[in-house]
């Protein structure tokens, strides 16, 4: 589901499923993104603001595109995040947090990546940095402020440095709420 995408992370996500013997639709959604980004206010936000909420389209996008498939199929969504992502709040609510199973939910990318070597992906999948590709040149952990190494250290033993720790137990008290269904009032 390109949307604005770099063209090697289709090529890499083709490659995989080639591997697999997973058949493959490809639904473009970069004019149903420049529509709906066009319709949109921008002369009231800060552009920093304005460029996060505009990269989070994509996996709403591609949410809604996978429900299509799913209620046509009448499938359920798989989705990718793991442990580390999950804890962190390190997904686009409604996006790409938006599935029905996380298979690698209990999974911290360490572990991740051992599976994937344990299955056979091609090392240049695993060893390339991770990205939403949300824009370009846009790393996970650049984004984060922490390196994976360090979130699943800690995830695993407790254990980190203060400020590591505290960034940590920080992101994870302001995305509680990408983890919990939501609220309902009492009557």
């Amino acid at each position: 589901m390109p949307c604005h995408s770099d063209r090697v992370d289709r090529e890499h996500a083709e490659m995989v499923a080639a591997g697999f013997q997973i058949p493959v639709k490809i639904v473009v959604l970069d004019e149903a993104f420049d529509a709906l980004a066009k319709v949109l206010p921008r002369e009231d936000y800060d552009s920093a603001t304005r460029k996060l909420a505009e990269a989070n389209i994509r996996p709403r996008l591609r949410m809604v595109t996978l429900y299509y498939f799913a209620n046509c199929l009448n499938y359920l969504v798989v989705g990718a995040g793991n442990k580390s992502e999950l804890c962190v709040g390190y997904f686009t609510k409604y996006g790409d947090g938006g599935v029905d199973l996380l298979p690698l939910g209990n999974l911290v990318k360490s572990q991740v990546r051992d599976l994937a070597t344990y299955l056979g992906i091609p090392r240049r999948i695993i060893d390339k940095p991770p990205s939403a590709g949300l824009w370009s040149g846009q790393t996970d952990e650049a984004e984060l402020g922490l390196t994976y190494s360090e979130l699943d250290d800690y995830l695993i033993t407790g254990m980190a440095g203060k400020k590591i720790r505290e960034k940590i137990d920080s992101m994870m008290s302001r995305t509680a709420h990408k983890r919990c269904l939501p609220l309902v009032p009492l009557l």
